[in-house]
């Protein structure tokens, strides 16, 4: 494993959403720590991204969450590509 991946690796943890409600979004990670995930102003405008929280809650998904801003990763569980 190259140093780039294992650090893009750490650098992401598993959370569960736990309670979702305007505007905040509260996050529980494996190791039962609380965050509150810090959310873009596009992110609070969109009213199809609470739906789509609240549908994330009620299916119990794990999300992949920036360990160090708290914030929902798009791309979160992607391998990054191998260098040739």
């Amino acid at each position: 494993m190259l140093l780039d991946q294992k650090t893009t690796i750490t650098n992401i943890i598993a959370a569960q959403i736990f309670k979702v409600f305007y505007p905040f979004v509260i996050a529980r990670t494996e190791n039962g720590t609380y965050l509150q995930l810090k959310l873009s102003a596009s992110e609070r405008r969109d009213p199809l991204f609470w739906d789509e929280l609240r549908s994330i809650l009620q299916a119990k998904l794990w999300v992949p969450v920036g360990r160090h801003y708290h914030q929902l990763l798009d791309n979160g569980w992607l391998a990054p590509t191998p260098i040739s």
